[in-house]
């Protein structure tokens, strides 16, 4: 019996350290006697204890890399701090971790190095102008690379760029600046537009009037009246004020004027007299 057990024990032992278990999502690299030999996929895998050997196993689901803030120099010698992340995966696992020694450094380096170059190819207004298709440019410069590393870059995206601060205030200054000008070209172009309605409105008024004036003569004695109040009411409104002022009135015109506003007060005035004699 007890031959028996040992074999049974034995055979257990085998078993278990021939059974690997891959969590799903990941993958697992085995070497036989030093050399690459065959991956192993999600679920229960087998292998030859003391010949086989689980030399890796790592995720195929995406993973971040966030780039620490980089200082970088823009083409028009403006120094931005430049902060990105970059989605990333394995495609490959077994040329991740046979082609290249140190992968997340690796990714790290050579994002860095792309970033930087590609922000010094363009002016400060060009990288927050066409930022999405520098976005584009350096993630394809980034999978040329990676490829041979057996990962895919899937998105990268540059978070801030962050401006000195004289730099800053300048560009705030030449905002507001623009923001004005819209303001007075708006408020100019309000007048011009208010201004020719209203030359719109005189005209039509104008023309109501002559055409008026063409077919009762009479009117002529109710415009005069019109003409004279709106004088009147005129001066009226000047005198208010506390400030010096000089009114200019032409001689011709100002005795009919007033004549018309008050309803000529000497013929009213002769017309009493003789109606006082006429009682007398």
């Amino acid at each position: 019996m007890e031959p028996i057990i040992a074999i049974v024990l034995a055979l257990i032992g085998y078993a278990l350290g021939s059974a690997k278990l891959i969590n799903q999502g990941n993958e697992a690299l085995v070497e036989r006697l030093g050399r690459y030999h065959r991956k192993l996929k999600p679920g229960l895998n087998f292998i030859v204890p003391l010949v086989d050997q689980v030399v890796m196993e790592d995720t195929t689901r995406e993973q971040i890399l966030d780039i620490k803030p980089q200082e970088v120099i823009t083409q028009d010698n403006i120094s931005v701090e430049v902060d990105a992340i970059v989605y990333w995966r394995i495609r490959d696992i077994e040329k991740s971790f046979y082609a290249i020694e140190d992968l997340q450094g690796a990714l790290t380096q050579v994002t860095t190095t792309t970033l930087r170059e590609s922000i010094a190819q363009n002016t400060l207004e060009q990288t927050n102008v066409s930022r999405v298709e520098m976005d584009s440019a350096i993630l394809e410069q980034l999978n040329n690379i990676t490829a041979d590393w057996g990962v895919d870059i899937l998105r990268l995206d540059i978070q801030s760029i962050t401006l000195p601060e004289s730099v800053r205030k300048s560009r705030e200054e030449e905002q507001a600046a623009v923001i004005k000008k819209r303001a007075l070209i708006t408020e100019a172009e309000g007048e011009k537009e208010a201004a020719i309605k209203k030359a719109e409105g005189t005209m039509a008024s104008v023309q109501i009037i002559s055409q008026a004036l063409r077919s009762n003569p009479d009117t002529r004695d109710i415009l005069r009246y019109l003409v004279a109040q709106d004088y009147v009411d005129a001066s009226q409104k000047l005198g208010e004020s506390n400030n010096a002022k000089i009114v200019f009135i032409d001689p011709a015109n100002s005795s009919e004027m007033f004549h018309e506003l008050i309803g000529h007060p000497e013929n009213s005035e002769g017309n009493g007299k003789k109606h006082e004699n006429g009682n007398t």
